[in-house]
């Protein structure tokens, strides 16, 4: 794994592991109660479910977006709206904030251009995983995926642009960003079950925000 020591020191620090695939250290932890709080605004408006796949397996996240898009899935497949279902209203604003943080982080990785229409939220409890999967339902493969891990830690999987082989195991602390792209874009990713345990500002959970483009 080389790092790329880009930012040396403290929570500026990057690690490239992959063609253009970036792991910032610490990146948001400085802004997490702020972070954190956004959400908890967010979620009051569109509040966290459980979907289903088209499979028929109820997903062990919890789920919910802001932003002009959502993602969702059900019996009818995997994809993105303008409304929530649940509420049949729009999504809540993207958090400009939020919006910054996820742009800022991009340019730090050479993509420059990114500005994310939606934000996926998966709240992880102890138990609950992520197969691996590819992010194929946006529109735009030439922009990235934007990843902010915060509370408890969890261990990343990186695969291949073929489900099969074995993964490279990445551990996410709290305050930590992925970014990927390029290349690295369609790479299958998941997350292991998460082991429990309490973090002082998210309890026994692990929240995560992607930001994408439609």
């Amino acid at each position: 794994m080389a790092s790329l020591n880009l930012f040396a020191g403290g929570n500026n620090d990057i690690t490239q592991f992959s063609e253009r695939a970036y792991l910032l250290h610490g990146y948001v932890k400085p802004h997490a109660d702020a972070i954190l709080e956004q959400l908890r605004e967010v979620i009051k408006q569109s509040p966290l479910r459980q979907f289903v796949t088209p499979g028929g397996r109820k997903m062990s996240v919890r789920t919910s977006s802001c932003g002009d898009f959502g993602w969702i899935t059900d019996r009818k497949g995997y994809r993105y709206t303008d409304t929530d279902p649940i509420t049949e209203e729009p999504w809540p604003a993207m958090p400009v904030e939020l919006k910054k943080l996820a742009e800022t982080a991009a340019r730090k990785c050479g993509f420059g251009s990114f500005s994310p229409n939606a934000c996926l939220i998966n709240v992880y409890h102890p138990g609950a995983a992520m197969g691996l999967h590819q992010d194929k339902d946006e529109s735009d493969f030439s922009q990235p995926i934007v990843s902010f891990s915060l509370g408890l830690p969890a261990t990343f999987l990186w695969g291949g642009l073929k489900r099969s082989g074995s993964p490279q195991k990445i551990t996410l602390q709290h305050g930590d960003v992925l970014v990927w792209g390029g290349p690295d874009r369609l790479r299958y990713h998941g997350v292991k079950k998460l082991a429990d345990g309490q973090h002082p500002l998210t309890g026994n959970v692990r929240v995560n925000l992607t930001f994408r483009v439609r």
